[in-house]
């Protein structure tokens, strides 16, 4: 995708990015080959290939899901500034 001084500079407006010619051009190339890059991309086929959440085929060893610590809950909302039906109350931060 090749863009124009004017698309560069439109987004330069849009960014809130004052730039000035030199800048202009420069960035006009760089996003112009970030764009060819993209567009290379996406010519690939990829049917077939399944979506893959990892580059390697790897798993997270997992513990067992179980308790560990003692319920200490009466004892955090005893010292608790206020609590009511088993919830902490705050202060309202947002009108």
């Amino acid at each position: 995708m090749s863009l124009t001084n004017a698309d560069v500079l439109k987004i330069a407006s849009l960014a809130r990015i004052a730039m000035n010619e030199t800048e202009i051009e420069a960035a006009r190339s760089q996003l112009s080959g970030i764009f060819d890059l993209i567009a290379e991309m996406q010519a690939v086929d990829t049917q077939g290939v399944t979506p893959m959440s990892h580059a390697q085929d790897v798993s997270q060893r997992l513990r067992e899901d179980m308790v560990t610590e003692a319920d200490q809950r009466e004892l955090f909302q005893s010292i608790a500034p206020q609590v009511e039906a088993g919830l902490y109350l705050v202060p309202q931060v947002i009108e």
